[in-house]
């Protein structure tokens, strides 16, 4: 095969051999050998026992599964609206003429990104403490301490609370894949419509939200991978708790999988959770696109 290839490409080829041979090792391999022990009942050892589907029959009725499930879709919502939203309109705000030292801004927005995911839930565990917590420590502070609680023991709060640290951690990330395609859009454009009377939210929505759209959809879909697959911060803050009131679907696979060395339903729903993962995003994208065409019809 490599006779038939040109000096250039044959180089390009053998650069390029290595990463995608470690890419399918990585990736692929895992995956392949996961749907393989989804099939068995297997509890780590030697043994194996074929079971065919029943895996995913009893993943199908599990209804802590699917109350997982639930978490991550509220997850995926709350961070593409807090982490993409929030992102967009610092990066509308970074852009104005009246921001002083813009360079700065970007730096210290991205560098929560850069902390590490077990770090960052220790930090707003401490946070939260319920006695050596800022939250409950303010509230002494202001007289209030009526409201002091335990907050990641309250059973509808805590999907929220376990939210803002995600939210906070990647606002950053997704500012600097914003910046860049902004910085892309020629100024002469917003000369134009700033001339034309159109104020910053005027441009922000009508100018610069469907120029970047690709791009946009490129953030959605990295916010929905992430946030489908969460796991460090979640675990390090609650494991979970209280109850299943925080369980996300890679937690629920750690804990079958090692707590209750279940191998093989453990597999199962690394499986579930990819196939899972692949509809939602696929549905994201195909929703945004079906409204995007309609919006575009309209306005024709």
């Amino acid at each position: 095969m490599l006779n038939t290839i040109k000096p250039k490409g044959r180089t390009i080829f053998l650069y390029l051999l290595i990463p995608v041979a470690m890419f399918l090792f990585t990736v692929f391999v895992p995956l392949l050998t996961a749907l393989v022990y989804s099939f068995f009942e297997w509890k780590g050892g030697p043994q194996k026992t074929f079971t065919g589907l029943q895996n995913y029959i009893a993943l199908f009725h599990d209804a802590v599964f699917w109350e997982a499930f639930g978490h991550n879709i509220y997850l995926v919502v709350v961070c593409i609206l807090g982490q993409i939203g929030i992102a967009f309109i610092l990066v509308m705000m970074i852009g104005s003429r009246l921001v002083k030292c813009k360079a700065i801004h970007r730096t210290f927005g991205f560098f929560p990104s850069t902390i590490s995911a077990v770090c960052l839930g220790l930090i707003w565990n401490m946070i939260y403490h319920n006695q050596y917590g800022v939250i409950n420590w303010f509230l002494r502070t202001i007289g209030r301490e009526d409201l002091c609680r335990v907050w990641l023991n309250e059973t509808d709060m805590v999907m929220l609370l376990v939210s803002i640290p995600l939210i906070w951690q990647y606002i950053g990330y997704y500012m600097v894949i914003i910046l860049s395609a902004v910085a892309g859009i020629d100024s002469e454009i917003f000369e134009s419509a700033e001339i034309d009377g159109a104020n910053g939210v005027q441009r922000a929505l009508y100018i610069t939200l469907p120029l970047i759209k690709n791009t946009m959809l490129v953030c959605i879909t990295l916010c929905i991978a992430g946030n489908m697959k969460a796991f460090d911060n979640i675990f390090v803050m609650t494991k979970g708790g209280p109850g299943t009131a925080s369980m996300v679907m890679a937690m629920y696979g750690y804990q079958i999988s090692f707590n209750q060395s279940n191998m093989g339903y453990g597999s199962c729903i690394s499986v579930g959770i990819f196939v899972l993962s692949l509809l939602v995003i696929g549905g994201s994208q195909g929703l945004i696109k079906l409204l995007t065409r309609e919006k575009e019809g309209g306005r024709k």
